[in-house]
């Protein structure tokens, strides 16, 4: 027996509808309380439920929030005071002894330089970028594992049907030998040799429906529902083909979601230089200060008096100041690029590789769709012919234990097609995929 699956557009066509109505009729009684999810709906869940994407746009949204105010100038300051009040000699603490003493109240402004507002805020830009990028590539994440695990639940559930179907030949050995033991022409022995590898079919059975269990908890995890209530429906996407070929993938290393964040990171630090840069320009700030005066002792009015201050920043000495600073910073700017190229090789290997693994399990996919199972099938199925028509019962149960173990080796191998076909088809955001 082969699996739903396909390698080629042309014939999936016209072999899904038989394959997804026999698989509707085996499942049912076991799944009839399970809602169907198909390849489609599980991805526009997953993206829509996702923890890490609601918690990706809060933090856009702070980076906006701060990037409103990285140029602003600072709150202006409150001074209140006490000028020229005697504390010694026989006027001390006296407010109206001396002519300058007075009561003060002003207020003071700072004006950080224009090239340091300029910088801050090209650094709160970018860090909105940065923010926006990591959403990017999260969501990219996001519909890579749902897909995964959607495919998992597929493959897990075929392996199930796949060995459920063998069930009919070994009851159909278990009757062949037991009738033969009571004609006379058969053994004891053979009678329990094909009730044991019944039992192993249910044991190969139990552990599938296990697998399969393990597959909906993965799925759940990114629909955010119960286990129970999930179930892969209809056909997966045409896992040969990709969005974007695969030498454009390689193309396109810088554009992938694991490079993303990168990009922005190492601007980032870029404008972090320059906002280094910018420190050597002087900060000035203005202040007034309105001083008041009491009466005299004789009732003698004293004037108000107003005060203008202006002061200015003075870097006279960089070299152990702000040059140490902007030295800092294009270290770290040198690091970025540095790890950057380091995760673009990794990325470039993991493309590679992730290109000949999904290139290497087509064939063998095809292969056992095409010959090794329909092979293995026609082995067993005649293997019990034979065993009927009166010949050995070793040949079938060594075709047996054969056909099952490639049943199970094909359900792995298109999980694992599965898997390599996601790592290759969520490299790209949707925007730059034709």
């Amino acid at each position: 027996m082969s699996f739903p699956f396909s390698l080629h557009r042309r014939c999936s066509a016209c072999r899904w509808p038989t394959w997804v109505l026999a698989l509707g009729f085996i499942l049912a009684p076991a799944w009839s309380f399970a809602a169907g999810i198909s390849f489609d709906d599980a991805q526009r869940l997953a993206a829509e439920r996702a923890p890490l994407l609601k918690a990706r746009q809060s933090q856009i949204a702070a980076t906006q929030e701060e990037a409103v105010r990285a140029a602003a100038l600072r709150d202006p300051k409150l001074t209140l005071g006490l000028a020229n009040w005697p504390v010694t000699g026989a006027d001390a603490f006296d407010f109206r002894a001396d002519d300058m003493t007075m009561k003060q109240i002003g207020v003071m402004q700072e004006f950080p330089a224009r090239a340091k507002r300029q910088a801050r805020q090209a650094v709160a830009d970018r860090g909105i970028e940065q923010a926006e990028a990591l959403s990017v590539a999260e969501r990219l994440a996001v519909r890579r594992g749902a897909a995964e695990a959607w495919i998992a639940l597929w493959a897990a559930q075929l392996e199930v049907v796949a060995l459920q179907t063998l069930r009919e030949p070994a009851s159909v050995a278990i009757r062949t030998a037991k009738a033969r033991l009571a004609g006379g022409t058969g053994t004891v022995t053979d009678t329990l040799a094909t009730q044991a590898a019944a039992l192993e079919l249910e044991n190969r059975i139990d552990a599938a429906e296990a697998s399969l269990e393990a597959a909906r908890a993965g799925l759940a995890r990114w629909l955010g529902v119960d286990p129970a209530d999930v179930e892969a429906e209809d056909a997966p996407p045409a896992l040969t083909e990709l969005p974007v070929a695969p030498a454009a993938l390689l193309t396109s290393i810088d554009r992938q979601g694991p490079l993303l964040p990168w990009r922005s990171r190492e601007a980032l630090a870029e404008a972090e230089v320059d906002a280094a840069i910018a420190e050597k320009r002087p900060d000035w700030s203005l202040g007034m200060t309105y001083g008041q005066r009491d009466r005299t002792p004789n009732g003698v009015s004293r004037s108000d008096m107003l005060m203008v201050e202006f002061a200015i920043d003075l870097p006279l000495f960089p070299g152990n100041r702000q040059d140490r600073g902007v030295s800092a910073k294009r270290a770290e700017l040198d690091a970025v690029a540095a790890e950057r190229e380091d995760a673009r090789r990794v990325q470039t290997e993991t493309v590679r590789r992730a290109l000949a693994e999904w290139q290497g399990l087509q064939r063998q996919v095809a292969r056992k769709e095409t010959e090794s199972l329909p092979l293995a099938r026609d082995r067993a199925k005649t293997a019990l012919t034979a065993y009927a028509g009166g010949g050995d019962l070793q040949p079938w149960l060594q075709a047996r234990r054969d056909e099952i173990e490639l049943h199970i080796e094909h359900a792995r191998h298109l999980g694992e097609l599965g898997r390599a076909w996601a790592a290759l088809a969520y490299l790209l955001p949707e925007e730059s995929t034709p």
